[in-house]
C-alpha cells in the first residue's frame, strides 16, 4: 500500500485497484488527509471511467459463475470476512479513525457493526429460497405444479458514503454475494482505505474458497466514475448511501435498472409531556452528537411539547460542556473535526443564518479552541451546538429543513403531540423518528401516524440493529438494507409452471 508508513498504520493489500481477477496501478493517486489536522494518511489510488468500464465488463462475464456458487461457499466465504474482520478489528479501527477523523468510539462501533453484518449475512444465505403456489385455484391449474425461486438480479453496483465507509460497503457486498450476484463498489473519494482492505480480504477468501476474485471489485474516482458504473447497460442494481440530490439523480441515470437509495435525513426526537426528561436529554446528546454528527440518523430535530421545553432545553444544555471536543484518536473525544474545511464552513454558516432569523444560541455554535492546527480549513472542530426557539420562517431554514450533517441540534415547542407528529411529518424527509413517553397509546400513534421508516419509542432515532429492514420514505430513499431485506432487492423472483 502506497504511502502506509507516513502514519504508521498497517493496512496490508495490493498497490492499486481490485480490478477483474487482479490489482491495477493506476495512473492517478490522491492523499488521503487525517480530517483532524490535515497531515497525509497515504496515497490512494483513483480511477477513472476506462477503468470503471473494465471492472462492469469483468463481472459481467462472471456473472454465470458467481450465480452458480452453491450456498455453501457462498457461506463460507462470508463467514471468513467476518473471521478476518474481527482478527484485524483493532488495525481496522485505526485506520478509520485516521481516514474519517470519526471519534475512535464511533470507528470501533462501525468495525463491530460490519462483522455483525457479514456473520448475518452469512446466516441469511440458507434462507434465500421460494415456495410453492397453488396453481389450482383456477380449473385452468388442474393437476399442475407451481413454485418459484429467487435468482440472482445480476451485476450490482454499491456505492458508499464517507461516514461510515467500511460497514456501509459491507451492506452492500455481504448481501450482494450471498445473493449470487457479482458486485463492484465505489467508496467515498475522502475514505477509500478501509474499503479497500475489505475488499481485500474478501477476494482472499473467495480465493480460498475456490471462487472467483472478480466477484469482488472496487474503484475509485470521482462522479463520471459513478455515472459510468451506474448508467452501463450490463449493471442490473444500484445501491447507494449518500445524500438525497445524488441518489435521486443516480435514480433518474440509471432506469431502468434498479436501485436501492439509502439517503439523507433530519431525524426528529419528540419529547412528550410525560417523558423521562433525563433519559429525553441523554439521548438528544448521545444522538445528535455520535460521530461529530455526521450520520443520518442522528438526532438533528428536537420537538417538545410546551409545558416540558424549557425544562428539557435547561437539562439538554447542562450535559453539553460535558461532550469531550478534540482529537478523534483519544478514547473519550466524542465530537471531532467534520471531514473536510467545506462541511465545517457550511455547518457554520447555517448556524449564524439561523440565528439571524431569530434562533436562540443555547450553547456552542463556533469553531472549538481544542480543533486541529495548522491545516487552515481542515482539522477544525464544530462545537456541540444547540439551537432553541428555531423559527417556522418563509423559505425555511436549513438547520431544520435540510441535513445538517454536524453537531447541531436545532429545538422547537409545540402544545401538543398532534401537532409534534405532524411537525415530523412535514419534512420532505423520512428516515427514523423517535418518542420519548411512557403512555403507550402515544408510542402505538407514533408508529401508526409518523411517516418514517423506522419510529424508535425511548431511544435515539441513530439506534438501528443491522439484521433489520433499514431505509426510508419520501426523500430519505427507496428500499431496504439490512442482509434479509438487501439479498430480496438483488434477487429476482422465477416462477416455475410444471403439466406433467
Amino acid at each position: 500500500m502506497s504511502g502506509a508508513a507516513e502514519r504508521g498504520h498497517a493496512a496490508r493489500y495490493p498497490d492499486g485497484l481490485p480490478v477483474g481477477g487482479e490489482w491495477v496501478r493506476t495512473e492517478r493517486t490522491e492523499t488521503v488527509r487525517f480530517p483532524y489536522d490535515g497531515s497525509p494518511v497515504c496515497q490512494a489510488p483513483v480511477g477513472d471511467a476506462q477503468l470503471a468500464r473494465r471492472a462492469v465488463e469483468a463481472a459481467s462475464a462472471l456473472r454465470p459463475r458467481v450465480a452458480a456458487l452453491s450456498s455453501r461457499v457462498r457461506r463460507r466465504v462470508l463467514c471468513g470476512v467476518a473471521a478476518a474482520l474481527e482478527e484485524h478489528a483493532g488495525e481496522l479501527e485505526d485506520l478509520l479513525v485516521l481516514e474519517t477523523g470519526k471519534p475512535r468510539a464511533d470507528c470501533r462501533t462501525e468495525v463491530l457493526r460490519a462483522i455483525a453484518t457479514w456473520e448475518a449475512t452469512a446466516d441469511e444465505v440458507s434462507r434465500t429460497h421460494g415456495e410453492t403456489v397453488p396453481l389450482d385455484l383456477l380449473p385452468s391449474g388442474d393437476g399442475m405444479t407451481g413454485f418459484w425461486t429467487r435468482r440472482p438480479i445480476g451485476v450490482v453496483v454499491g456505492i458508499a458514503g464517507f461516514n461510515y465507509p467500511m460497514m456501509l460497503a459491507s451492506h452492500k457486498i455481504a448481501p450482494a454475494l450471498a445473493a449470487g450476484c457479482p458486485v463492484i463498489v465505489k467508496p467515498a473519494p475522502a475514505t477509500p482505505l478501509a474499503t479497500l482492505w475489505l475488499v481485500h480480504l474478501v477476494r482472499e477468501r473467495l480465493a480460498a474458497a475456490g471462487a472467483p476474485e472478480g466477484a469482488v471489485q472496487l474503484v475509485t474516482g470521482d462522479a463520471e466514475v459513478g455515472r459510468t458504473l451506474t448508467t452501463h447497460p450490463d449493471v442490473a442494481a444500484v445501491s447507494f448511501t449518500g445524500s438525497a440530490a445524488v441518489g435521486h439523480r443516480i435514480a433518474r441515470d440509471a432506469a431502468p435498472r434498479k436501485v436501492v437509495l439509502e439517503l439523507g435525513s433530519n431525524a426528529a426526537l419528540v419529547v412528550a409531556a410525560d417523558a423521562d426528561l433525563d433519559a429525553a436529554a441523554d439521548a438528544v446528546v448521545r444522538g445528535g452528537f455520535y460521530a461529530s454528527g455526521q450520520a443520518c440518523i442522528s438526532v438533528q430535530r428536537v420537538i417538545a411539547v410546551a409545558e416540558i421545553a424549557a425544562e428539557l432545553e435547561r437539562r439538554i444544555a447542562a450535559r453539553l460542556p460535558g461532550v469531550t471536543v478534540g482529537d478523534p484518536r483519544e478514547e473519550g473525544t466524542r465530537v471531532a473535526a467534520l471531514i473536510d474545511g467545506a462541511a465545517t464552513e457550511r455547518v457554520l454558516a447555517w448556524i449564524d443564518a439561523a440565528r439571524e432569523a431569530g434562533a436562540r444560541l443555547v450553547h456552542g455554535g463556533a469553531l472549538a479552541p481544542e480543533g486541529g492546527e495548522g491545516a487552515g480549513s481542515v482539522g477544525r472542530c464544530v462545537e456541540p451546538t444547540l439551537l432553541a426557539d428555531v423559527p417556522d420562517v418563509p423559505g425555511g431554514l436549513h438547520v431544520w429543513d435540510e441535513e445538517v450533517f454536524g453537531p447541531l441540534v436545532a429545538l422547537r415547542t409545540v402544545p401538543d403531540l398532534d401537532a409534534a407528529y405532524a411537525l415530523v411529518n412535514a419534512s420532505r424527509y423520512g428516515l427514523h423518528a423517535a418518542v420519548f413517553t411512557r403512555d403507550l397509546g402515544a408510542a402505538f400513534r407514533a408508529i401508526d401516524t409518523l411517516d418514517v421508516g423506522g419510529v424508535v419509542i425511548n431511544e435515539v432515532p441513530g439506534y438501528r440493529c443491522d439484521i433489520a429492514p433499514y431505509g426510508g420514505v419520501k426523500d430519505s430513499g427507496i428500499g431496504r438494507e439490512g442482509p434479509r431485506f438487501a439479498i430480496e432487492e438483488l434477487t429476482v423472483t422465477r416462477m416455475a409452471v410444471i403439466r406433467p
